[in-house]
């Protein structure tokens, strides 16, 4: 700690006190950032006294006595690796042997553009890092262009896209009043963008809404985008986690590749692996050959460089030996069907609790609505009388975390829901 010379109006170093004095006002001026409306939701709840407050806003999976998990198969991974690799840097562009997994994941284990090195990949900070470094790579290389972003979407992709220095448009994707797709003003709005945009697309499982396209639909989306020579990026952040099948929920990126479009896809193990805080994603672009694939790649790296150098190590050990071995890949597979079926399952008790109390409302967009996340077309206002007078939280445009419902909570849930709608 400095100790001034009061005499002389100096510190016993030499410097003044207007020095100081200027120093500290760099920060002056600076106000708190606003709270992050979903991280927010879990200081409140975690603020709350209440025995029976419920958390219904994490966007991470409880098992049925609302605990976190832990795959088997991620742990026998752990086991495996411990003591076994070094901790030396990964390359700027990740683990190759994780990234490889990725694609086979993604575009198929067989996959022609695979075997044709057409595919620039690297390994991500989860989902949200491969959405920011694709921001800075189309803000770098395309800087007249815009994205596309659709309404709603979680909310964090604007954050990305706006810091990244990209201007965000918006494209209709959610109606209010069937608590569905709206399906035409989707379409209308990709044929009225300028050629040549980037459009975001939710792979499946689309958060907020659980609302996804049917693959008739989907066909259409794709047949719309390429006749107006857009680029689609995808964010699957939920493979395998929607409906328990990973080849399923990847369908809507294998239309689009049978298309002959060049995508973007941005992958994460967050949600379908329990790998929340080892931050571990994949971003890949598919090319137009091999040559083009090289140059995008030492691209993506030379963006990521001055951003985190290279990617963590751990996490990326645990995906591709998970994924990388025939009998922790089967195990796995199983493990993620389980913690689909369990969301599945509590999306159906919410809809007959609700039906049985007899609500006037109809509530069979939960059960049409599809992985993590129910858009229940609640009002805000509906919402904070939730948090206020049974303790449940969630964010206020009424998107219900449904892996914070748990046999012991569904029915409290929605007695809790039917009080506060029941005079809508």
């Amino acid at each position: 700690m400095a100790i001034r010379n009061v005499l002389n109006g100096k510190f016993l170093n030499g410097s003044s006190v207007t020095g100081a004095r200027f120093m500290s006002s760099w920060f002056r001026n600076i106000e708190q950032a606003p709270k992050d409306p979903i991280l927010g939701v879990t200081e409140a709840f975690l603020a709350d006294q209440s025995p029976n407050k419920i958390n219904v806003g994490v966007g991470a999976y409880r098992d049925d006595n609302g605990k976190p998990v832990v795959l088997g198969c991620v742990r026998e991974a752990e086991k495996r690796i411990a003591g076994n690799q070094f901790m030396e840097y990964l390359p700027m562009g990740g683990s190759l042997h994780m990234v490889q997994e990725s694609l086979k994941l993604a575009y198929g284990d067989n996959s022609e553009f695979i075997k044709d090195k057409r595919i620039a990949a690297v390994q991500a900070l989860s989902g949200t890092g491969a959405c920011r470094l694709f921001a800075a790579f189309q803000q770098r290389f395309h800087p007249n262009s815009q994205i596309y972003i659709p309404i709603p979407t979680w909310s964090n992709h604007h954050n990305i896209w706006r810091d990244a220095g990209v201007p965000i448009k918006t494209f209709r994707y959610y109606h209010p009043e069937s608590k569905g797709l709206d399906f035409s003003g989707l379409l209308e709005d990709i044929k009225n963008a300028p050629n040549g945009s980037f459009f975001l697309l939710h792979a499946c499982a689309h958060n907020p809404t659980g609302v996804d396209p049917s693959e008739e639909q989907w066909r259409e989306i794709s047949s719309q985008i390429k006749a107006k020579g857009h680029f689609p990026l995808f964010d699957m952040a939920y493979q395998g986690f929607a409906s328990g099948n990973p080849e399923r929920d990847a369908k809507a990126i294998r239309i689009f590749l049978d298309d002959g479009h060049s995508i973007g896809l941005a992958q994460s193990f967050a949600k379908n692996m329990g790998l929340y805080g080892q931050r571990v994603g994949c971003l890949s672009l598919l090319c137009e050959d091999e040559k083009q694939a090289v140059a995008v790649k030492s691209q993506l790296q030379l963006i990521s460089r001055p951003m985190y150098s290279n990617p963590p190590l751990h996490g990326a050990l645990v995906v591709s030996t998970v994924l990388g071995d025939p009998e922790l890949k089967k195990q796995w597979l199983t493990e993620v069907k389980v913690m689909a079926d369990r969301i599945i399952g509590m999306r159906t008790a919410l809809r007959e609790n609700l039906e049985n109390l007899g609500s006037p409302l109809p509530w069979n967009h939960i059960t049409n609505q599809i992985g993590m996340f129910c858009y229940s077309g609640m009002t805000p206002e509906q919402v904070d009388r939730l948090t206020s007078e049974f303790h449940i939280y969630m964010t206020r445009n009424g998107r219900i975390s449904m892996a914070g419902i748990n046999s012991g909570n569904v029915g409290y849930v929605a007695n809790a829901i039917h009080e506060v709608t029941k005079s809508a």
